[in-house]
């Protein structure tokens, strides 16, 4: 089906070793996994997205004749999850989701109707500093696996509501946030036309000029002030803009009133990412604070913020950028079956060197060693071990250098162990 695709080993190994890399980042701060079902009630589902989405959604009624959807995302199940375990969860609660979801969107670049989408949130805690740790795990994860500088752009939903409330437009703020949300898809002329529909072309303007880059971050945030007025929105902005000086990685973030995200329930910072290098990639990882989301589901709302991580837009411009390695197999090295009766000995002696760092595959086929060459260049090796004799744990061992089409000879295991390292 069009915007569905199949993974061929060499495309999902780049895939894994990106999920692992970031998983390994998430642990570091602590978060911990977990899963939600693929299919729940529409009505779960719905209750938050907005029109948009709802056009997006694979919707259906089963077997039993019940109305049911699957997921478009996964922080709207995490809110049902949170609302269904709450008493079994200790807070604030830091968790990780990396889950395939579903939506019915035209495909183009980086962008699938099945795609993989990797969730990091910390619910129970409206601060700062919950805030700033989001920021921070976005900056440090998409720097470990990007091989390049990122920057996030973040705003806050709060201020931009003030200032459409000055306008008296605040009762219209959901279709105009969908349409800012549009400005680097269709352009400032063509949001201007979609706001003059319903806000009139003087007020159009002054929202454009509201959302218009404004100089460096400091002076971006004097000029929202301007135009809203103080606010405890802009008090926060304030202290998450010290909390990144004295971390020292201010650098990565720019204050940009563009940046509203299209979803309703958003109501405080947001904010979205993108690679230096490929900015028209557009964000990989976005997100904000949504404070309200829990209370469609429970009578007691939670505080939460949270990102995303887009895995397939983000692959798409790393493959393009020349940064995703190419693997066809995780072994490091394979051994060579010079005699199909030793297949106990070559297993023993592939979990010698498993143990000792090197994955390893064993050969099942007795062939002529030039046939197990073009084998194993094939499969992706740059190792092949030829054993000498029927023990070959304890016998002396000839490594193949595929690469390089020579054989080092009399080595022992952990001989062969260094080499493979080394190289």
């Amino acid at each position: 089906m069009k915007g569905f695709r199949d993974f061929l080993p060499e495309a999902e190994i780049a895939r894994r070793n990106l999920i692992e890399k970031i998983e390994s980042s998430f642990r570091s701060y602590g978060f911990v996994p977990i899963d939600t079902p693929a299919l729940e009630y529409s009505e779960i589902l719905l209750g938050k997205g907005g029109g948009e989405t709802e056009k997006q959604v694979y919707r259906f009624r089963d077997s039993g004749d019940r109305d049911v959807a699957l997921r478009f995302d996964l922080t709207v199940p995490f809110a049902r999850f949170l609302a269904e375990h709450r008493a079994e969860l200790n807070f604030p609660f830091k968790r990780y989701h990396i889950a395939k979801v579903w939506r019915g969107e035209n495909t183009q670049r980086g962008r699938y109707r099945e795609f993989t989408q990797c969730d990091f949130d910390i619910i129970g805690s409206d601060t700062p500093a919950a805030d700033f740790e989001i920021l921070h795990i976005m900056r440090n994860t998409l720097l470990a696996i990007s091989g390049g500088d990122v920057t996030i752009h973040i705003n806050h939903r709060g201020i931009f509501n003030r200032f459409l409330s000055r306008l008296g437009l605040l009762d219209k703020s959901v279709d105009i946030l969908r349409a800012v949300d549009k400005l680097t898809k269709i352009g400032p002329e063509a949001v201007k036309q979609t706001l003059s529909d319903f806000t009139g072309e003087d007020k159009a303007k002054e929202i454009l000029d509201f959302i218009a880059a404004k100089g460096s971050f400091d002076e971006t945030l004097v000029a929202m002030t301007g135009a809203s007025g103080p606010c405890p929105e802009v008090e926060r902005l304030t202290l998450l803009r010290r909390f990144m000086l004295d971390a020292g990685i201010a650098d990565s973030f720019v204050l940009d009133p563009s940046i509203t995200r299209g979803l309703d329930y958003y109501t405080g910072v947001v904010f979205e990412s993108f690679l230096v290098d490929l900015p028209d990639l557009g964000s990989v990882c976005s997100g904000g604070r949504y404070d309200n989301l829990v209370g469609l589901y429970s009578k007691e709302p939670l505080a939460g913020v949270g990102a995303s991580i887009g895995i397939d837009r983000l692959i798409a411009g790393l493959e393009a950028l020349g940064r995703i390695q190419a693997e066809k197999t995780y072994a490091k090295a394979g051994i060579a079956c010079v005699d199909g009766a030793a297949a106990g000995a070559c297993q023993a002696l592939a979990e010698k060197l498993r143990v000792m760092g090197v994955p390893c595959e064993v050969f099942l086929e007795e062939e002529k060693l030039t046939k197990q060459f073009q084998a194993a260049e094939k499969r992706g090796l740059r190792w092949l071990i030829i054993p000498d004799d029927a023990s070959p744990p304890e016998g002396a061992l000839i490594l193949r250098d595929l690469q390089k089409r020579e054989n080092i000879e009399g080595l022992g295991i952990e001989g062969i162990v260094e080499m493979v390292k080394k190289r």
